[in-house]
């Protein structure tokens, strides 16, 4: 690792308010030391198929740092990124959301699904209702990292109040500096292809409702499920 003011150290890393694993070049660099700061309860700043995310394990220490860099009021939870549909086996499934993960994921629909059995811990899964939104990335990056992690990934946009989203590394580091708390990891990959939101949907009632209109269209949702709303 580089000591503060290194312009790079080992693996890649620069350091200065946040670490920076350069993976321009570099795609299949060592994940190790990223994986055991999120274990630790540390954040992380990475590419996902819209823009970059800001996220860490999904424990509550892990959800009270990414809750607190981005202020984000304890009411509106964070969706959770999963390896696979099998990894979270104790949720609510209903046939559509078999159904629409069968066919979307990986991929950019979100879906909210009831835990019932607390699988998740409070700021991921909804005081309310008692939901969850999780969703496979496509990113292989995001696949790398929840391989290695053994686990979900909290996911929230990286952009500051009232602010744009990142959507490349450069923008990625103006936006950590701006942001209170932790140092955090930051993967660069450069800048994303341009890309609206994940689509949500509620899969908790006998039909599934979609709540937000995002990268997949409600036609092609359509096309699976004639009867959603």
């Amino acid at each position: 690792m580089g000591r503060r003011g290194d312009p790079e150290g080992e693996n890649g890393f620069v350091t200065s308010e946040s670490k920076t694993l350069d993976l321009r070049g570099n795609p299949d660099a060592d994940l190790s030391e990223v994986v055991e700061h999120i274990r630790s309860g540390g954040v992380v700043a990475y590419p996902t198929e819209t823009v970059y995310g800001l996220g860490g394990a999904c424990t509550p220490e892990g959800v009270q740092a990414v809750r607190a860099m981005k202020r984000r009021p304890s009411a509106k939870p964070l969706i959770a990124l999963v390896e696979s549909a099998a990894r979270v086996e104790g949720l609510t499934w209903t046939d559509p959301a078999r159904e629409l993960a069968s066919i979307f994921w990986p991929g950019s629909v979100t879906l909210v699904l009831s835990d019932p059995e607390g699988l998740f811990p409070e700021g991921v899964r909804s005081t309310e209702t008692g939901t969850v939104a999780v969703r496979v990335s496509p990113h292989p990056l995001v696949a790398r990292l929840l391989a290695q992690l053994g686990g979900a990934l909290t996911s929230t946009s990286l952009n500051a109040q009232g602010e744009r989203p990142a959507s490349s590394g450069s923008a990625a580091r103006e936006i950590l500096a701006k942001l209170s708390g932790p140092a955090a990891y930051l993967l660069d990959v450069g800048t994303l292809p341009p890309s609206g939101p994940s689509t949500v949907v509620d899969c908790t009632g006998s039909e599934p409702v979609v709540l937000r209109e995002g990268t997949v269209p409600v036609g092609r949702l359509r096309c699976v499920l004639p009867g959603i709303s």
